[in-house]
């Protein structure tokens, strides 16, 4: 049985670190987007919609490389920090942070988007006529009504950041303990022909993302099954 080294344990050091930071500023950027594309009457919602849900049939590498582009000492971003005294985000943590909330970001806001369309008008408007202010309608009206959403989107979102690994390798490279998450871990395992290693932890992640279904879509059926 394979025993996991300082490499690999950085390396799910490092995952883990994307995977809760991804979440929790996914959830704080999703919510009000998600919001306004299931409650808005703007005709820009479908544009909005398609690009949040690019990176569903858009290939990795094309949103790393461009990432990339952007984010090296040659690029508008990369250029422009350092410019200001800054390093450049690209082959950085910072960098496949950003690169990770853009590509989960449509495994966040498509489920509070669905909640939120499934939540009537009725039960805020009458909080509303009650005087409860924007906050205290979330909190006590919105949030109650449409938690298995945030679970779902929550749940995803950190799944999916774990097995990124197209734009995290365009955008960071392989950096033990800046760059180098599990999934990319897997790869050099591989490529180095070191498949005991590269096996254990494709199970690991295997059964994650099993456990991580399960979840989702016994807590979904359960909420269902509750409102009515």
């Amino acid at each position: 049985m394979y025993t996991f080294g300082p490499a690999e344990w950085q390396a799910i050091d490092v995952t883990l670190r994307l995977c809760l930071y991804t979440t929790i500023i996914l959830l704080l950027l999703a919510t009000p987007l998600a919001w306004w594309l299931a409650k808005g009457r703007s005709r820009g919602r479908d544009v909005v919609q398609a690009i949040v849900s690019l990176p569903l049939v858009l290939p990795p590498t094309v949103l790393g490389f461009y990432l990339l582009v952007a984010m090296g000492p040659r690029g508008i971003l990369g250029k422009t920090l350092e410019d200001l005294g800054f390093h450049h985000l690209a082959f950085s943590f910072e960098g496949i942070l950003i690169a990770s909330i853009l590509y989960s970001m449509p495994f966040a806001v498509q489920p509070l988007t669905e909640a939120f369309s499934h939540l009537g008008r009725r039960p805020v408007e009458v909080a509303s006529s009650l005087g409860a202010g924007a906050i205290d309608r979330f909190g006590t009206v919105i949030f109650p009504l449409t938690r298995s959403g945030f679970v779902v989107a929550a749940t995803l979102t950190f799944a999916h950041t774990m097995g990124e690994f197209g734009v995290i390798l365009m955008l960071g490279g392989s950096i033990p303990g800046e760059t180098r998450v599990l999934s990319v871990l897997i790869y050099d395992h591989a490529e180095a022909m070191n498949y005991e290693a590269a096996h254990s932890l494709s199970l690991m992640l295997l059964i994650f993302a099993f456990v991580t279904l399960l979840v989702v879509y016994s807590f979904t059926r359960r909420f269902q099954v509750v409102r009515l």
